[in-house]
């Protein structure tokens, strides 16, 4: 498999704020609005419903071009034949997760200090997701907030495309490249928003004059 991905517009499936919708219906609609690349990630499912999920997320992106990332399951990310893989400091090494995933897949690694950034082998992962940039509840368990001035030390050190997360919202998309990253990782930015295709849409053009 070709490792073609986008970092721009980065979502970061959440099952509680996407529960009105769905996480299948807001992958859709956030899609169609400009999303880039989408992570499904439930710390509450087992593999069976990440395979559940992530077989019915691919029916979805079929023909897209967006790729599929599964957070921390290596054996539902195999099953479902997803993209990629990401894994956080606390899960499966990331040395291991290449082992087990192959070398056709995407393997994206969190680090939270420019020490870990520096370590990362290029030959191993793919790209780094770097924050939290702010404080936020939906990963309740984050480590302290890095800000701008955090994300491009840490960037600079990263021998991989980075991409920012942590309360990051569509205005933050020119500090956020301006910091290094390729893109932004968002979650209830989409993810429970009565419109997420212009949600999504916002972030996309956010990113666009950006870049401008």
């Amino acid at each position: 498999m070709k490792k073609t991905f986008d970092l721009s517009v980065y979502l970061v499936l959440d099952p509680d704020l996407c529960r009105e919708i769905g996480m299948i219906e807001t992958t859709r609609l956030a899609v169609a609005g400009g999303v880039t690349i989408v992570q499904l990630r439930d710390k509450q499912a087992d593999t069976a419903k990440m395979i559940e999920t992530g077989r019915a997320l691919k029916a979805v992106l079929a023909g897209t071009g967006v790729p599929l990332i599964i957070n921390d399951d290596v054996e539902a990310a195999i099953a479902i034949g997803a993209e990629g893989l990401h894994v956080g400091q606390s899960d499966m090494a990331a040395v291991m997760a290449r082992q087990r995933a192959g070398h056709g897949m995407i393997l994206g690694l969190s680090v939270e200090t420019e020490d870990l950034a520096r370590r990362v082998d290029p030959s191993i992962v793919d790209y780094v997701g770097i924050g939290p940039v702010f404080a936020t509840s939906t990963k309740p368990d984050h480590k302290q907030p890095i800000g701008f001035d955090g994300l491009a030390r840490i960037a600079a050190m990263a021998p991989v495309p980075a991409v920012a997360i942590g309360g990051v919202k569509a205005e933050h998309a020119a500090p956020a490249l301006a910091a290094g990253a390729k893109g932004i990782a968002v979650v209830s930015a989409i993810c429970g928003k009565p419109d997420p295709e212009a949600a999504a849409r916002r972030i996309a053009a956010g990113i666009e004059r950006a870049r401008a």
